[in-house]
């Protein structure tokens, strides 16, 4: 059989484009009806299910045969779906902002680029907008590879009444940048985590820097790019978006930084059939306390993935433990855990059972 010609094979690929296309329409068809369905049904239905979101892109991925990696064909698809609900009801989604931030990264990578998004402040009001249903969903910084738990989301999760309804990963690369990298650098502005994890490359290179903690690392880059003399530690997207040049590239100390966040909502996630769940501890103040803790789930053959102690909110010298279980709140043997547990503790607050991390 004679080799196909580059002409005979771009006709091939745009015969099946126009194909992919078609199909795509005819979901979004079926979407809309979707939509109308729910609308009509009047009975206050969710239009966006997290549980079955996951479940979707885990098919995707278990089927996946072809040339494609499992999470580019994953992403595919989940733009698809992201455009798709769209049509059903457009999502209003909060982030630490501005834009340019690691955090509207891990919106997007969640919830795919059909969206709208809204750039908060602080993490107070992403939580408080999401409160007052200015935005269905907020996202969250929840954990770091290199520095751990994030307190002030911590903090949040114990004061408000959120529920997590998912959870995202992205890898964490800081590129130095500034307006013009020919010039002498006097300062160097970023979020204070970013700081933390350049800190021992920073004082290689720049150890008579004077260094600037600010709210994000986008803000840092909307700083240089305005002032002489000034470079930002930011992401590649921040690179860009804001016009600046590269000065060093990938500057953190660790390879291989990750940072884990937090999907915030109103309501309650069924299971997805790969779930993780989040609580919030307060102990008893005597001996063996957190051994008392830990039993049921041992007993009940629970995984636990993290343990993490923190200052509780407003009282010096008291710990909460910020705690996540393999499971669903609604499996049997995790009821029968958290039941126990709470006849051992002076408090335990499920934030919520969610789907794992698919992309």
């Amino acid at each position: 059989m004679s080799k196909k010609t580059l002409l005979e094979l771009r006709d091939e690929i745009d015969a099946l484009d126009k194909k992919i296309q078609l199909l795509i329409g005819n979901r979004a068809q079926l979407a809309a009806e979707v939509a109308q369905v729910k609308k009509i049904s009047d009975d206050d239905s969710i239009f966006y299910r997290p549980e079955r979101e996951a479940q979707v892109l885990r098919s995707i991925i278990k089927r996946n045969d072809s040339l494609l990696k499992d999470k580019d064909m994953a992403y595919i698809f989940r733009q698809i779906m992201s455009a798709c609900l769209a049509l059903e009801q457009p999502l209003n989604i909060a982030y630490l902002g501005p834009e340019g931030t690691f955090t509207q990264e891990a919106a997007l990578k969640h919830f795919g680029h059909s969206v709208f998004t809204l750039d908060c402040a602080s993490i107070d009001e992403i939580f408080h907008q999401v409160e007052k249903g200015n935005a269905h969903y907020g996202v969250v910084p929840i954990e770091n590879s290199s520095n751990g738990v994030i307190g002030a989301t911590v903090d949040m999760l114990y004061s408000q009444n959120l529920k997590i309804c998912g959870e995202v990963e992205i890898s964490i690369q800081h590129q130095l940048m500034s307006a013009n990298q020919s010039q002498e650098i006097k300062v160097i502005y970023a979020h204070s985590q970013a700081l933390d994890q350049c800190q021992r490359w920073l004082s290689n290179h720049y150890p008579s820097t004077e260094l600037k903690s600010v709210a994000s690392n986008a803000l840092a880059a909307r700083i240089a790019k305005d002032e002489v003399g000034v470079a930002a530690i930011a992401s590649e997207v921040a690179l860009s978006l804001y016009g600046l040049e590269r000065i060093a590239k990938n500057i953190e100390d660790k390879a291989g930084n990750v940072t884990r966040f937090l999907i915030l909502g109103k309501e309650d996630v069924p299971t997805s059939g790969e779930d993780k769940t989040s609580l919030l501890v307060v102990t008893k103040h005597e001996s063996g306390a957190l051994f008392d803790l830990l039993e049921p789930f041992k007993q009940q053959n629970i995984n636990m993935i993290q343990l993490a102690k923190h200052p509780m909110p407003g009282v010096k010298w008291e710990y909460l433990f910020l705690i996540d279980i393999e499971g669903h709140k609604d499996d049997k043997k995790v009821n029968l855990a958290l039941a126990e547990v709470s006849s051992r503790v002076l408090k335990v607050n499920v934030l919520g059972s969610y789907p794992v991390a698919v992309l």
